[in-house]
């Protein structure tokens, strides 16, 4: 690897930002890795401190980059509204000055609620949620930004991830994290509503590939999946590779209300409830006819988190 070699930009180490570097230094790419700290924990890359919010610091550590993944995501959502634009805006203004083009990674809340159709990017954006309009607001912009010329963008949306790293999310500590102690996995909704969930490695080698090919340029692309299964038959499969039943425990809607009283996050997770209390099935069809299918089937997919949980649980 040498200074020669064009710089790919991971901004954010999250689990999908952990992901997308560990897929860059696997294809020997130069990879530099940018949080607030500047302490990515990720073998192969170089580590930079920047608060991407602020365009100057953007533009300094975006410098040199052929390619940008913007894999930020502030985890409380009630700051979303003051958080998410100034990102887009830094982000952009980085992504300009280096004559990059950007890679977004984005998520399915700006479709609403569909009643059981399966989401194809074509779909109008028909939220209801605060969070869903926000995100569909921001989409639109990134859009924009690639339309006027200032920098060539491409979306990814994936659904609700799991995988090695994936511990906040609803497949996370909640589900493989409590398995594997011998706890029931806790979840919201129906858990006999199909749900298509994503592996993290996949959303990290699909974002690589988008920032490869020129034909993804000025699209939305969703992620390609393992196949869609009930919250509960997911489960089941987690029980059948660890070799245990595993309970499951429903947190009621009225619950999570109450406890929103007092707690900013859970409030706001309510209204996110009606992913889980309908069918939410993700079509990922255009991916895979324009790049191939890279979805890693479940039974290597759940095995393989099962073993990172082993190995970072007490």
């Amino acid at each position: 690897m040498t200074a020669e070699q064009p710089l790919h930009v991971v901004l954010g180490t999250g689990p999908v930002g952990i992901a997308v570097a560990e897929a860059l230094v696997q294809k020997g790419q130069r990879v530099r890795v940018v949080n607030r700290r500047g302490d990515a924990d990720i073998p192969g890359v170089e580590p930079a401190a920047a608060d991407v919010s602020d365009p100057e610091q953007a533009r300094e550590v975006m410098a040199g980059a052929s390619v940008i993944y913007n894999c930020t995501n502030p985890s409380a959502y009630h700051i979303w509204p003051d958080v998410l634009p100034q990102l887009q805006a830094g982000i952009l203004a980085g992504a300009e000055a280096a004559g990059a083009r950007l890679v977004v990674m984005d998520n399915l809340y700006m479709y609403g609620a569909t009643h059981g159709r399966p989401m194809t990017e074509d779909m109008p954006y028909a939220a209801t949620t605060k969070k869903g309009r926000l995100r569909a607001e921001i989409a639109d912009r990134w859009m924009a930004a690639h339309q006027a010329g200032r920098v060539p963008v491409v979306i990814a949306r994936a659904s609700d991830y799991f995988g090695p790293n994936g511990r906040g999310s609803g497949m996370g500590d909640v589900v493989f994290g409590r398995a594997v102690r011998g706890k029931s996995a806790q979840v919201i909704g129906n858990p006999d509503m199909p749900h298509t969930y994503t592996y993290l490695p996949d959303i990290g080698r699909a974002l690589v590939i988008l920032g490869e090919r020129d034909e993804a340029l000025g699209e939305v692309w969703h992620v390609p999946n393992p196949e869609t299964l009930t919250t509960r038959a997911f489960i089941e499969r987690i029980a059948d590779a660890l070799g245990q039943p595993i309970k499951i425990q429903v947190a009621p809607t009225w619950l999570l209300r109450l406890m929103g009283l007092f707690q900013p996050a859970m409030r706001e997770l309510v209204e996110m409830v009606y992913e889980f209390a309908e069918p939410f099935i993700v079509d990922d069809s255009k991916f895979k006819a324009a790049f191939g299918d890279i979805a890693t089937p479940l039974d290597v997919a759940i095995p393989t988190t099962l073993a990172w949980y082993q190995q970072h649980t007490d």
